[in-house]
C-alpha cells in the first residue's frame, strides 16, 4: 500500500504503479470503498485518508472499440488500436487499450470476457505509460 501523497501529483503516482508493472487503485480508508481514478477525496464519504493498493489486475470487458482510422490527433501512428472499458474484480472501472491476440487483431475479444492487466515496459505509448489489457488464460 503507498499512502496519497499530495506532493506528488495523483497522476504521476497512479502512471508510475503502471511504469512498475503495477495496476493501482485507491482505497479509502475512511469507508473502505475502492475508487478509480485517482482523485484527492473520496467519492463516497469525502475523506481525504486515501491509499493506493495494487489491483488483482483481473476483469472484464465491459466495451471495446478497434480504431482504424481518422483517430485523435497525436494516435496515428499507434493505428489500428483498441480502447476498451475494463471492470475489475474490486468493483471498479477504467478505460485501458486491449493488446491484439496472436493473430495481430482483435477478433478473439468479446463483451463479458474475463480479460487480465498486461504489464511491462513495452506497453508505454510514447505519451505515457497506459493499462493494457489481454484475454485471460482460458483454463
Amino acid at each position: 500500500m503507498t499512502s496519497v501523497t499530495h506532493e506528488a501529483s495523483l497522476k504521476e503516482q497512479f502512471q508510475s504503479g503502471l511504469e512498475r508493472g503495477e495496476l493501482l487503485i485507491q482505497t479509502c480508508n475512511n469507508c473502505g470503498r475502492p475508487n478509480m481514478y485517482p482523485r484527492h477525496f473520496c467519492p463516497f464519504c469525502q475523506s481525504d485518508d486515501l491509499t493506493f493498493t495494487p489491483s488483482g489486475g483481473h476483469g472484464v470487458l465491459h466495451s471495446y472499440t478497434v480504431v482504424r482510422a481518422v483517430p485523435p490527433r497525436g494516435f496515428e501512428p499507434d493505428l489500428p488500436y483498441a480502447l476498451a472499458v475494463v471492470k475489475l474484480d474490486e468493483g471498479v472501472q477504467l478505460a485501458a487499450r486491449l493488446e491484439p491476440t496472436s493473430d495481430g487483431s482483435w477478433d478473439g475479444y468479446a463483451c463479458d470476457a474475463k480479460i487480465t492487466f498486461s504489464p511491462g515496459p513495452s506497453k508505454h505509448t510514447g505519451r505515457g505509460p497506459v493499462a493494457w489489457f489481454r484475454l485471460a488464460d482460458r483454463s
